[in-house]
């Protein structure tokens, strides 16, 4: 794995106070009604990106998810002032504006999205790691999805094939306790998630994913597994989300001292500790760290808020057309 330096947790640091700065924001203007629809925030699970991305190839290695999707794409790579757009519904955003909160997606990032219907990334991240295993890239693909989906059918298909054909995937539960609002004792008759794997002789276990340490070791070992054709991982990356399921949820199912005694561990905190515990930064370095990312924020706010929607238009150009279809009889 690639060594944790002092460099890497300056990064982590500045990048997840941003990331969790950035979807404050967007909690702020939802409310305002800037943005529409719904609104998932990734809030205190920021460690699972953080530790993943120290352990993967950006050059080549891919991501996809689910809803719970803005924060992973800026991670990537992609101009968090475009993901802020495409939140706006402005046509500067990542897919014009006609994806908005759940549907980011980049391509050139290797991020491929965003799905909205539940576990269904599950299957498609198996067939992205099928396209690279049958094309040789050496790359891996790592399929994140939550709690709520581990219960869908298609993950069982998905494990089965990924095992009989070694796929270069990593499957991640983020495990952040609910399924909208309901926990993981009331979904199952069992509450280690991880052992799903056990069934498909996949490698498998549980992660403490509010460590971003903890993460990057976890990851870096499932990945390099996949790439060397050893097949696919099972990661149980046991999180806690701070806001609700979305920003409609009234949270009845749990108490606000449950939710503090988990921003105890918060990720972002930890390693706030560890960089002055270290010496790798004084509170003022880390103050200044602040003060910037509230300016990129602002920069991203401002780059939304004065983008322009996009023509109508857009909406007809991504609609296939073919007048020659062959199973749909044209009348006269």
């Amino acid at each position: 794995m690639k060594k944790i330096t002092k460099e890497t947790y300056l990064n982590w640091y500045e990048e997840m106070l941003f990331w969790r700065k950035f979807e404050d924001k967007l909690a702020q203007v939802y409310i305002q009604q800037k943005v529409r629809g719904f609104l998932h925030l990734y809030n205190g699970q920021e460690a699972i990106l953080a530790g993943s991305l120290h352990a993967m190839d950006l050059s080549k290695d891919k991501m996809i998810t689910a809803y719970r999707n803005h924060v992973q794409p800026i991670g990537m790579g992609v101009d968090p002032k475009r993901v802020m757009a495409e939140l706006y519904g402005k046509g500067t955003g990542t897919s014009q504006g006609l994806g908005g909160s759940m549907h980011i997606f980049s391509r050139e990032k290797g991020f491929y999205g965003g799905h909205g219907i539940v576990g269904g990334q599950i299957p498609l991240g198996a067939g992205m790691a099928f396209g690279d295993k049958y094309n040789k890239t050496g790359a891996v693909t790592l399929c994140y999805f939550g709690d709520g989906a581990a219960r869908q059918g298609s993950l069982h298909e998905t494990f089965n094939m990924a095992m009989l054909w070694k796929l270069p995937v990593v499957f991640c539960v983020e495990n952040n306790g609910y399924a909208m609002g309901t926990s993981v004792a009331r979904t199952a008759n069992h509450e280690d998630i991880w052992k799903l794997g056990l069934g498909y002789e996949m490698p498998c276990g549980p992660v403490d994913a509010m460590n971003p340490v903890a993460v990057a070791e976890a990851m870096d070992e499932a990945i390099e597994r996949a790439r060397r054709g050893d097949g696919p991982t099972f990661l149980e990356l046991k999180t806690y989300r701070y806001r609700g399921h979305s920003m409609s949820d009234a949270q009845h199912y749990r108490t606000k001292d449950e939710v503090a005694e988990y921003q105890k561990i918060d990720p972002i905190t930890q390693v706030k500790e560890v960089l002055l515990k270290e010496g790798y930064a004084t509170q003022e370095e880390i103050d200044e760290m602040g003060k910037n990312v509230k300016k990129r924020v602002a920069e991203c706010e401002k780059f939304a808020e004065e983008s322009p929607f996009p023509d109508v238009n857009v909406m007809y150009d991504v609609v296939y057309d073919q007048e020659d279809y062959p199973f749909i009889p044209h009348r006269l």
